[in-house]
């Protein structure tokens, strides 16, 4: 009886790791960038550049989910 045994994609495993590098920087670029613009709520553009914060820091946490599932998913693959 031979059993076989599981190893990582180390293909899935890069792009895990890529989405996780987009989520750390998405993760310092989205609070800078609300920081900076609640300093300056007088400036015509407070509106839109606050909405960008909030959507970059959206996609820090959503790159982040799907990293981590990524990389899950190279280790013990996916399941059927």
């Amino acid at each position: 009886m031979e059993t076989e045994t599981k190893h990582t994609d180390k293909e899935v495993l890069t792009q895990g790791l890529k989405k996780m590098g987009i989520s750390l920087v998405l993760m310092f670029a989205g609070p800078t960038l609300f920081f900076l613009v609640n300093i300056n709520k007088e400036k015509d553009f407070y509106i839109p550049l606050l909405i960008v914060s909030f959507i970059l820091c959206g996609l820090a946490i959503f790159f982040a989910f799907k990293g981590i599932q990524t990389i899950i998913n190279s280790m013990f693959g996916k399941k059927n």
